[in-house]
């Protein structure tokens, strides 16, 4: 008597095949995921806590000789870490993608994954799940978290370690639809300003004129407009006449603060997105030409973020060949082009700082040169 053979039902087959091809698939993306996340945080953590260190030796003097104290410096390096990580995440991307790929290259996992079927731009898929994790956390930390704790570790900066001006000059605004004002000097210290004028036009005629010696703010108010003008001068015109009043003293609510008339060192960094796009809105609306360094950094956190896409698939592309000279090279040409990074960015803000190029595109610059050598070193890679 002759058994007869059972076959597989082809579905299952194909079910089976599926399952597996998927099981390998998924547990490959935890595990490169796992490695660049890993690497990325250890990375950080041991460049900073170095970079801590020098900061502390460089600027100790400092500390010491403005009476800075023990608690606050403490405050200032807490402050410091997250906020030099953020701002450097592209760097340490880049570090940890050439690292550990060069690792996996050396071991020769990559030419494991790539016999078992994996192509190169499966491969690269964990690779942009784990660029998309940095990318979303980083414009986040950077647009909504770490602005607000870069208040304090600013004011530490202007106080302790650095002299900054405390006073400006010139300064002209619009503080309402037809009114102009202007302050030949403005003191931040003491909140007075010197020879202040305030212009109202109608259909783009002069039709008050007020001049006085003295402005100064009241921080005492409930009111965050509230100033006080001191021996003023102020001239109505109707017409051909003119009628001329004096005074000594007047209080009046003028739609501007201290924080619109002297830009300190890093405002803009204390800032969240929101508030850097409503500043931003506000002075366009008031003529107030100094804004720059406020539309880079609004317009430089994206860019950040983006970046790290382009320079994960730079490093993948140049650190996926197994080279005879270890990672030297690798971990070479990745931290050039990091630095060349980092380089051209700071060159493409400083022209959008000095010159009429305008911001968006200025920050863009950097991203859209690497994304050609991005093209270039992902065409070259090993299939």
């Amino acid at each position: 008597m002759r058994l007869r053979k059972k076959h597989t039902p082809k579905w299952l087959s194909q079910a089976a095949a599926w399952y597996a091809d998927h099981s390998l698939t998924s547990r490959l993306d935890r595990y490169i995921i796992g490695k660049f996340l890993g690497t990325y945080f250890f990375s950080i953590a041991l460049i900073l806590g170095i970079a801590v260190v020098f900061d502390i030796n460089e600027h100790l003097d400092k500390f010491l000789s403005n009476n800075a104290p023990v608690s606050e410096i403490v405050k200032y390096y807490v402050n410091f870490i997250p906020y030099y990580s953020n701002l450097f995440s592209q760097l340490f991307v880049f570090i940890s993608v050439i690292f550990f790929t060069t690792k996996l290259a050396e071991n020769s996992e990559i030419i494991a994954m790539m016999s078992t079927g994996v192509s190169f731009p499966r491969l690269m898929r964990p690779y942009m799940i784990s660029a998309a994790i940095i990318s979303i956390l980083t414009f986040i930390l950077g647009g909504y978290i770490i602005p607000k704790s870069n208040v304090e570790r600013v004011k530490f900066e202007n106080t302790y370690r650095k002299k900054i001006a405390n006073y400006t000059s010139n300064v002209q605004l619009e503080v309402d639809t037809g009114v102009i004002a202007y302050l030949s000097r403005y003191e931040n210290s003491v909140k007075t300003g010197y020879d202040f004028t305030l212009d109202k036009y109608i259909n783009k005629k002069l039709v008050s004129h007020l001049h006085a010696a003295i402005i100064q703010y009241d921080s005492l108010s409930e009111s965050p407009c509230h100033w006080i003008i001191r021996n003023y001068q102020i001239r109505d015109l109707q017409g051909m006449r003119e009628k001329i009043s004096y005074g000594s003293r007047i209080d009046s609510v003028i739609n501007m603060g201290p924080q619109d008339l002297i830009i300190t060192k890093g405002q803009q960094q204390t800032m969240t997105n929101p508030e850097l796009r409503q500043y931003i809105d506000r002075q366009k609306q008031r003529g107030f030409a100094n804004i720059q360094l406020f539309e880079v950094e609004y317009w430089q956190r994206g860019a950040s973020s983006f970046a790290s896409f382009i320079l994960t698939a730079i490093g993948l592309s140049l650190s996926a060949k197994k080279r005879k000279n270890g990672m030297g090279i690798s971990l070479g040409i990745g931290l050039a082009l990091s630095f060349a990074y980092i380089m051209f960015q700071t060159i493409s803000s400083t022209f959008a700082t000095n010159s009429n190029l305008p911001p968006i595109i200025a920050v863009w610059i950097p991203n859209i040169l690497f994304i050609l050598i991005a093209i270039y070193c992902y065409k070259k890679a090993p299939r």
